[in-house]
């Protein structure tokens, strides 16, 4: 069931530095083009973690008990796209997915993560057939982006004891994706899954 996201009316502040977050993503997004957008995004990302002026609301330090935290912060009324921040708990992560054909940018503004690319082999129907083409592990301050086809990944917080908060900046919200579920070996069967967002 959603919750009421953490987030305020869109266009206004909700949180210290929250203008220049927007205006950063709002350049970026101005490109237009997917390829020219996300290595400008990356960049402004990178910086905008390290920026002391950019506080994100107490609320992403929260994680919940049984998956990690998802939290939307900002919706751009005039671009369309979503700014969600993830909260990882320990060992905390997702099954394989994707992001149903929208672009992502996504920043790791607190602790580490690893991140998983997997390659669509074959598809047969429903089951699908992919191989892990390798693991970044992605520490506070760094930047990567997804852009359709290749948008098949998993997410883990490696660590067992801290928490690990990411942001992401999508295209257009992600309300549902495709999750693939182990048959066994390199098959998957594709499953959707819904996405809401966590409360404060």
């Amino acid at each position: 069931m959603e919750t009421a996201p953490c987030r305020p009316t869109p266009g206004h502040a909700g949180f210290p530095g929250q203008a220049k977050l927007v205006a950063a993503i709002d350049d970026a997004v101005g490109l237009g083009d997917p390829q020219a957008i996300a290595p400008v995004l990356r960049q402004a990302l990178s910086a905008l973690i390290r920026d002391p002026d950019v506080v994100l609301p107490d609320c992403v330090q929260a994680p919940v008990t049984d998956r990690y935290a998802r939290r939307e912060l900002y919706r751009s009324p005039a671009h369309g796209y979503s700014v969600i921040a993830m909260t990882w708990g320990p060992g905390q992560g997702t099954p394989l997915h994707d992001h149903s054909g929208l672009w992502c940018v996504e920043g790791v503004w607190q602790g580490a993560l690893d991140i998983t690319q997997y390659e669509l082999l074959e598809r047969a129907g429903e089951r699908f057939r992919f191989r892990a083409a390798g693991t970044v592990h992605a520490g506070s301050g760094s930047a990567g982006s997804l852009i359709p086809p290749h948008e098949y990944h998993t997410i883990r917080n490696a660590s067992a004891d801290g928490i690990a908060i990411s942001l992401h900046v999508y295209q257009a919200p992600l309300d549902a994706c495709a999750r693939f579920c182990p048959l066994g070996g390199e098959w998957f069967v594709r499953e959707t899954a819904c996405l809401a967002s966590d409360a404060a």
